[in-house]
């Protein structure tokens, strides 16, 4: 399944609740609502769970808990009021399924490009941060994702900890992945622009012919970055425009030698038939 590009657009990671919340009836149950309830009975299988309404609730052994349970009443016992999270809810056959094991935050049906998210930063790694978000994989804010500006280590931006606001970019649920940016959601520094495009237009100015091929507004604000100076590059290629220009005219020399000697010689010849 290709998961089509959105505008961008405010939003946060969809939260479960920090408090159970009391309901009237099925159909006030919402995925991922926490809720209270009684174990009324126990079976091989699960457990049913009075939660307030006509509908019990059913919990499967193997929503009791993250790690594997071997029977259900090593965990629950006919009588003991529990706190749990809706799966799923089927008014018309007055269904409701639940667990006792906290819901992501972030389902995979709920990525959207463009999504911001509030995360905190998790890990770091030469070629990026890594971003817990509430889904079930951290996403990556790659370096390059990291600031307008150029980053060596992740490590000058963010610390293990910090509380940021990342855009999703992309995501594949196949591969596990979600790829968001940092840089996405910052005003690109005007003053940088300006720099850069004041640096590009006095080489313009400059002769042309002197300099030969310009480098790019791209190339200077890279290599400026990059600690560059934008005469260094302008000194280059203006050395490089001579050495092609001193080549052109030695080639240019040879060959009308040639064509001199050339011609003196088929003239003689010419000559001495006469």
């Amino acid at each position: 399944m290709s998961e089509e590009m959105t505008e961008t657009m405010e939003a946060t990671a969809p939260e479960t609740a920090e408090t159970p919340v009391t309901v009237e009836s099925i159909n006030d149950l919402k995925p991922k609502m926490r809720i209270k309830g009684t174990v009324k009975r126990l079976e091989l299988y699960g457990a049913f769970i009075d939660i307030g309404i006509d509908a019990n609730a059913m919990i499967h052994i193997s929503q009791l808990s993250d790690g594997h349970v071997n029977r259900v009443n090593d965990v629950l016992q006919v009588g003991d009021e529990v706190e749990v999270w809706v799966n799923k809810v089927d008014p018309e056959r007055q269904q409701v399924m639940v667990t006792m094991v906290e819901p992501l935050a972030v389902d995979w049906a709920d990525l959207k490009r463009g999504q911001i998210f509030s995360g905190t930063v998790s890990r770091l790694e030469n070629f990026g941060a890594f971003i817990n978000i509430g889904a079930e994989r951290e996403g990556l804010v790659h370096i390059s994702e990291l600031s307008h500006e150029y980053v060596k280590s992740p490590q000058e931006v963010v610390s293990v900890g910090d509380e940021v606001q990342v855009q999703v970019l992309n995501f594949s649920k196949r591969k596990r992945r979600i790829d968001l940016s940092m840089k996405a959601l910052m005003n690109k520094p005007e003053a940088e622009i300006t720099l850069v495009q004041e640096d590009y237009e006095e080489l313009v100015d400059d002769e042309e012919e002197e300099f030969g091929e310009l480098p790019t507004a791209m190339e200077i604000a890279l290599r400026r970055a990059m600690g560059e100076d934008i005469k260094e590059i302008s000194t280059t290629n203006a050395n490089n425009k001579r050495k092609d220009k001193s080549n052109r005219k030695h080639k240019q020399r040879t060959q009308n030698k040639r064509r001199s000697r050339d011609e003196i010689f088929s003239r003689t010849l010419q000559f001495e038939r006469d």
